[in-house]
């Protein structure tokens, strides 16, 4: 009976493991799928519609993924060549070839046929700015031929991570400043107003703390002016005092 119940318990964790991990996909799909910018859709040449999907932003040292999204809305339309080249600019300035993807050569597409190719391109770690692409290909339909076409277009943008590092710090730095700034400007305006009352007290005498310090300076005044009369008096009724005769 317990060796029982340790697999039933065994096959329960088996089962929200399994449920758990087919979230996580089913996440990370819709999350890739989400991130994912159409860039390119051409249905002006005849017989032939092209669209390409890419990832819209990412990081350095990174991969984007591409989709080319093909449809034939003619009979008897064969393709010769169809490949993207793809770029990226080191630097953000350096023009760099980082892939040739080829979607398909000597290919006839059934009429109203719908097909597309995934592919991954890696961003090395000094690139940054945007991706490039360009899309060649040449087709027939029966014995009728269409081009060679080139078309250029931006893709994926690629962020300068060190330079948005760089960015905040300033930024952080900044608001340092302005901060310290207005410190400086509270401290002056407090410096000036000490100053202020300083002089009023020294030279206009119109605070009130002032007029204290005079009825003070007053007071002591007259209490030494009086003192000093006293010992005066007392000390001529010394002097005059009359002779006792015994």
């Amino acid at each position: 009976m317990k060796s029982l119940k340790k697999l039933k318990i065994l096959n329960t964790v088996f089962l929200v493991l399994v449920l758990a991990l087919a979230l996580m996909n089913t996440a990370t799909v819709q999350a890739s799928v989400e991130n994912m910018q159409t860039f390119y859709e051409e249905e002006g040449y005849p017989g032939l519609s092209i669209q390409v999907k890419a990832t819209n932003r990412t990081n350095p040292d990174r991969d984007i993924n591409i989709t080319i999204w093909i449809e034939c809305t003619a009979k008897n339309l064969s393709i010769e060549h169809l490949y993207l080249s793809v770029y990226g600019f080191r630097g953000g300035q350096d023009k760099v070839l980082l892939r040739n993807i080829t979607y398909t050569t000597q290919k006839t597409l059934d009429y109203d046929n719908v097909s597309e190719g995934n592919y991954t391109v890696h961003i090395p770690n000094d690139f940054w700015y945007r991706i490039y692409a360009e899309l060649h290909f040449k087709y027939a339909i029966k014995e009728t031929s269409y081009g060679p076409y080139t078309d250029g277009f931006t893709m994926t943008d690629v962020r300068n991570v060190k330079m948005e590092e760089l960015m905040e710090q300033l930024t952080n730095k900044t608001q340092e400043y302005a901060a310290l700034s207005q410190n400086y400007t509270e401290l002056n305006q407090t410096y000036t107003e000490l100053n202020q009352t300083y002089w009023d007290l020294v030279l206009n005498k119109t605070s009130g703390t002032e007029v204290q310090l005079e009825n003070t300076r007053l007071a002591m005044v007259i209490f030494v002016v009086t003192t000093v009369f006293f010992a005066a008096t007392t000390l001529y009724l010394v002097i005059k005092k009359p002779k006792q005769y015994w």
